[in-house]
């Protein structure tokens, strides 16, 4: 049983072997999930007349073209987080199940090219498994040189792509539209793929700089993972959506067809009829709901010794907590143990030094105001006594 004591050993006694989304799943049917990163929160009044009107939308799910309702429901994402560049041009947008799914397909379509990859650390580790699952060597890539110099020019010559999540999970770190420029430059110099992974964009201004002019204007080749499954509370109906170059010479079409056939054209007119919401002021209401949700996690938990919070300009859904000398699994064991709040151990996004995040937490902030505030109140008592 979920939540059980033995459940909860067996999780610590195989910590080294569990990657996030296990974590995750371990909470999945708990009251008090603050793991993983999906909007679970309530839904406002007017994405709620959006769910009463599916009867409608499934009939026109039925009846118009799937192509137009997909075009649809791509222009309306895109313009919301300002990507007015991208290639609207048929087959440019492929729309996935998940990002999970946008990932595997890129993941099988670099290992025809290239056996080394550059990969942001630290970041989600189902970016590294499913690169690593495909038989590709990844290449540390640290946060703090990638936002702040030009990669080193010998790192360029070892790997056929370069891969960044921006904004990064956990930390929300953006990479800037001069960043941006300068480092697909350098990819285009040396013939090397950029990909980006930007789930998280929709909740960062700062990410919403039109991505794909600078790409286009580079030269480079590149590729984007964009996803609608962290803004929203779908209950996980969402889309992935893999956009590339035109000349990225990269099976990525030819691989998407072997996974599936598309997307539901009922999930897609959710989704426009979601960022059509979002537009009309709905993302702006999101935003405000998550700052006061971060600032409820740092005034409840202020003042605990030696907590501090190590990404103060993260605007994303997640909040890192860190534990001080705590350990990051000894903290989640007696918060499950005692409470049955489930949060997230941090070890697995450090990829490739699981030591440097032993003694953090990341807590899920798309949540309702009483259930979150529930579970810090928890994660504070059980702070204050270890």
């Amino acid at each position: 049983m979920i939540g059980s004591k033995n459940t909860i050993e067996t999780a610590l006694h195989r910590a080294e072997e569990k990657n996030l989304t296990q974590w995750e799943f371990l909470a999945i049917n708990c009251e008090l999930n603050v793991a993983d990163g999906h909007a679970r929160q309530t839904l406002s009044a007017s994405q709620s007349k959006i769910v009463e009107q599916l009867p409608q939308l499934f009939v026109e799910g039925e009846q118009r073209p799937a192509e137009e309702i997909e075009w649809e429901a791509h222009q309306a994402y895109f313009e919301l987080v300002g990507q007015r560049s991208y290639p609207a041009d048929p087959g440019r947008v492929l729309s996935c199940y998940s990002s999970s799914v946008s990932m595997e397909i890129v993941s099988r379509s670099l290992a025809t090219s290239t056996d080394s990859v550059a990969l942001l650390h630290p970041t989600f580790d189902n970016i590294a498994d499913l690169l690593r699952g495909n038989g590709l060597h990844l290449v540390p890539l640290e946060e703090d040189p990638l936002q702040n110099k030009d990669l080193d020019p010998r790192l360029l010559e070892q790997v056929g792509c370069v891969f960044v999540t921006t904004p990064n999970n956990p930390s929300g770190r953006v990479l800037g539209r001069e960043r941006l420029h300068r480092l697909a430059a350098q990819c285009a110099r040396h013939g090397v793929v950029l990909a980006l992974d930007t789930s998280f964009r929709g909740f960062d201004r700062q990410a919403q700089y039109d991505h794909y002019a600078v790409l286009q204007s580079s030269g480079c080749r590149w590729l984007v993972i964009e996803d609608t499954g962290k803004l929203w509370p779908t209950l996980d109906l969402k889309a992935g959506l893999l956009v590339w170059s035109e000349h990225l010479k990269l099976p990525l079409y030819e691989i998407y067809s072997d996974i599936l056939l598309g997307v539901s054209p009922l999930i897609l007119a959710l989704i426009r009829e979601f960022a059509r919401d979002a537009a009309d002021g709905g993302l702006v209401e999101l935003h405000e709901f998550i700052a006061s949700n971060r600032k409820l996690v740092r005034t409840e938990l202020a003042g605990v010794p030696e907590v501090s919070f190590p990404d103060l300009d993260n605007r994303c859904s997640v909040e890192r907590v860190h534990l001080g000398r705590r350990s990051g699994l000894g903290t989640w064991a007696e918060l499950s143990r005692r409470h049955n709040v489930y949060a997230l151990p941090c070890r697995a996004f450090h990829w490739h030094n699981p030591q440097e995040g032993e003694h953090m937490l990341r807590i899920a902030l798309a949540r309702s105001i009483e259930p979150l505030g529930r579970s810090v109140r928890a994660l504070r008592d059980v702070l204050a006594n270890c």
